[in-house]
């Protein structure tokens, strides 16, 4: 009876280690999903969902916070091409995006308000719970940031 319980406390502990890992080990990864914050008003745009395929990261808009008086469904009327007035709904606004050190950089960013693509790089910060995301013309310098927050 004694080795039962013995090894019944052993399983237990085993499996808070394992599940406390993969707490931990998805904070150290940009995949997931994100708040963002307009660095303008402060207030949540959107959720952005991070993916990760074959080692480029994206990002697609999951959900919109419009204000009191914004549409509630926009479109990306600035857009060009093949995503003028696209639903910003489902937009892929980040694209391209590789690790390189303790940062991701070499991708794009769109900003649905303007239509413009910048380059980008994003760092997380926080223990992961937030990430540092960076557009920018030419050299990081030239260029604004935004603070997403972790929602999963």
């Amino acid at each position: 009876m004694r080795i039962l319980k013995r090894s019944g406390v052993i399983a237990l502990t085993l499996s808070a280690a394992l599940t406390s890992f993969g707490a931990w080990a998805e904070n150290t990864s940009p995949v997931g999903l994100w708040r963002n914050i307009d660095d303008v008003s402060g207030k949540p745009r959107a959720l952005i969902r991070i993916t990760e395929s074959n080692g480029t990261l994206q990002g697609k808009i999951e959900k919109v916070f419009p204000g009191p008086s914004e549409d509630r469904n926009p479109k990306c009327e600035k857009c060009e091409g093949a995503l003028k007035d696209a639903p910003v709904i489902g937009l892929v606004i980040l694209s391209g995006l590789k690790k390189d050190g303790d940062e991701y950089t070499g991708g794009k960013i769109l900003d649905p308000d303007n239509g413009k693509v910048y380059s980008s790089r994003i760092r997380l910060g926080d223990g992961g719970k937030k990430l540092d995301v960076r557009g920018y013309v030419g050299v990081s310098l030239l260029g604004r940031s935004q603070i997403w927050v972790r929602q999963d």
